[in-house]
C-alpha cells in the first residue's frame, strides 16, 4: 500500500555545524533529501533549513508520495553527512583499527575549515579522558577532531557556544562487519566511513527518552532527539520536521490524516504512534472516526528486535 510517511527512495543526511549559520543548520541537523540529491523542502543546499530554534536534530519530510512502500521502510540506508565536495574523504588513520601512535587516537575532523567532517587524523588523548555518555569538551569547534573523550569515542552534539557535548562511542569490528558493543545502540556509518557512531536507540511506544526529548524514527531504528514542537506538535498539527511533533507522535505525510485538521494541505501532519498488539486496536487513534487505523510501521518480518509492535495511526492507502 502507499506509505503515509516516507517514500522508499528517501535518504537521511545530517549536516554538522560548528556554529549557527544564517539559514543554516543548528547543531546536528538531519535534512531529508530526495533520491536526486535535492531537498524535499525545495532547497538545493542540503545544509539549508529555516529552523531558528536550537534543537539538535530536525528532519524534513517529503510531500506525500504514491508508492508501494510500507511505513518506516527505507532501502537506501542512513547517511549522517553530505558527501564532501570533490576528492571524497581523506583518511590518515583507521577509525576501526585505531592505528595511531601511543597516546593518540584516530578522529574524524574537517580538514578544510568547513562545518562537516571530511577526513580522519591522529589526535592526542586527554590525560583524564571521559567515557561514552559522559560530558566532554572540544577545542576550536565541533569538527576539529580535538576533544577529551577516551580512545574509541568522540564528543558529539556539541553546543557551539560552550563547546560542550557528550562522548559517543565508535562502532567496533571492521568496515565489513561493524557493530556496537552496547546492545542498546546501533551502528550508523556515514560520509564514506568518516563517522562510525554507535547511536542510542529508544522505544517509540514507551517514549523512554529524557525529559525534553522524544523518540523519533531514523532509518530502521528510533533514537532520542530534542522535542522542538513548542506550542504545536499535537495530533493534526502541521509539521515539516520529524522532531516538531509531541512525544508519542510522529510527522507523517498529510495523506495519513483525515481532512479537516489544521495540517490539511501541509507537507506533513503529526499523528500518533500506536501499538499494533494493543487490544484497543484502532481506538488508539484520534482520527479513527475519520478512517485512521493502527498500521504496522515495519513491513512484516523486517522489524528489528523489540520493534515488532510499533505502529502508526494513518489512513489506509
Amino acid at each position: 500500500m502507499p506509505s503515509p510517511c516516507l517514500p522508499r527512495t528517501a535518504r537521511l543526511i545530517m549536516c554538522v555545524c560548528a556554529s549557527v549559520l544564517p539559514l543554516g543548520c543548528v547543531g546536528n541537523t538531519i535534512v531529508l533529501l530526495d533520491d536526486d540529491g535535492g531537498s524535499s523542502a525545495g532547497s538545493d543546499d542540503p545544509t539549508t533549513t529555516t529552523t531558528t530554534a536550537p534543537p539538535t536534530v530536525s528532519t524534513t519530510i517529503p510531500e506525500p508520495a504514491d508508492d508501494t512502500s510500507t511505513p518506516g521502510t527505507d532501502t537506501t540506508g542512513i547517511s549522517f553527512l553530505p558527501e564532501p565536495d570533490g576528492g571524497g574523504v581523506a583518511f590518515e588513520c583507521d577509525l576501526f583499527e585505531q592505528d595511531c601512535p601511543p597516546g593518540e587516537k584516530c578522529m574524524p575532523w574537517s580538514n578544510d575549515g568547513g562545518s562537516a567532517w571530511n577526513a580522519t587524523r591522529c589526535s592526542p588523548i586527554a590525560d583524564d579522558p571521559a567515557g561514552p555518555g559522559e560530558p566532554c569538551m572540544v577545542e576550536g569547534s565541533g569538527v576539529s577532531g580535538l576533544d577529551d573523550c577516551e580512545l574509541g569515542a568522540m564528543c558529539w552534539d556539541v553546543d557551539p557556544e560552550t563547546m560542550e557535548g557528550t562522548c559517543m562511542p565508535f562502532c567496533v569490528g571492521s568496515a565489513n562487519d561493524p557493530y556496537c558493543e552496547d546492545p542498546s545502540r546501533y551502528c550508523a556509518i556515514s560520509g564514506d566511513g568518516v563517522l562510525i557512531l554507535c547511536v542510542p536507540t529508544c522505544n517509540p511506544i514507551e517514549q523512554d527518552c529524557p525529559d525534553g526529548s522524544a523518540c523519533y524514527p531514523v532509518h530502521d531504528y528510533w533514537t532520542c532527539a530534542p522535542d522542538a514542537s513548542g506550542e504545536l506538535g499535537a495530533y493534526g498539527d502541521p509539521c515539516e520536521f520529524i522532531n516538531v511533533c509531541d512525544p508519542g507522535l510522529v510527522c507523517l505525510g498529510s495523506a495519513a490524516v483525515p481532512p479537516g485538521e489544521a495540517c490539511e494541505g501541509a507537507a506533513g501532519c503529526c499523528s500518533e504512534i500506536c501499538d499494533i498488539a494493543d487490544p484497543l486496536g484502532d481506538a488508539q487513534c484520534t482520527g479513527a472516526a475519520g478512517g485512521q487505523t493502527c498500521q504496522a510501521w515495519y513491513e512484516e518480518g523486517t522489524a528489528p528486535q523489540g520493534y515488532e509492535d510499533v505502529g502508526v495511526c494513518a489512513l489506509p492507502q
